[in-house]
């Protein structure tokens, strides 16, 4: 069997492009057998913690060493992990906001990207430990155009995914909403013409 996880970012619990097309995106996956069971980590109504100090401490203390406090620290980061461990395709919802992504999703960005349990450093340089993997950004604007020099959005997640492995990244967009009518129903369309998973 094979496990999405989805991850809502907007702020918005309703009348969300992105958790409605998102919404679409997995039932589509689902039904062209991308996936069979289904994990939603929603940002909005769980928003993660903020890196702290002892959150750090905790990170650079050797496993084997670290105290009760110091596990209890980190064990936010590692059910996060956990999901993206246990998924084959991660669908994540981007609403872009003053340009960027949501605190809440730079947030569990920051609680994901962990040397030593996502990423490690080798001669060579950093090498991701999540490969394999598929990821979905299904990416809404009002006016930033997706690709543009001024969205800082896609390009940073494609980074923090490639970095930690996951190098497959297709992103359907419904951007400049407020001066395209027609981007919500264009993003509808390229979700249902996806094709069947091989």
């Amino acid at each position: 069997m094979s496990n999405i996880l989805r991850i809502d970012a907007s702020a918005r619990t309703s009348g969300s492009t992105t958790r409605q097309l998102t919404d679409q995106l997995v039932a589509r996956l689902v039904e062209q057998g991308y996936g069979a069971a289904v994990t939603t980590r929603d940002l909005a109504l769980a928003p993660p913690a903020l890196l702290t100090e002892s959150w750090v401490g905790a990170n650079f203390t050797d496993e084997t060493e670290r105290s009760d406090e110091q596990k209890a620290a980190l064990a936010s980061s590692d059910e996060l992990i956990a999901e993206l461990e246990a998924a084959d395709t991660i669908v994540i919802g981007v609403p872009v906001y003053n340009f960027a992504i949501p605190a809440s999703l730079k947030a569990w960005v920051d609680l994901i990207a962990r040397a030593r349990r996502t990423f490690r450093y080798t001669e060579n340089g950093p090498e991701g430990l999540l490969k394999g993997k598929k990821a979905w950004l299904v990416v809404a604007s009002g006016g930033v155009p997706v690709g543009s020099d001024h969205d800082f959005a896609t390009g940073y997640l494609r980074h923090v995914l490639g970095f930690v492995g996951i190098t497959d990244v297709t992103i359907i967009a419904a951007d400049q909403q407020m001066m395209d009518g027609e981007a919500i129903a264009r993003a509808t369309s390229a979700i249902e013409a996806l094709q069947q998973a091989a």
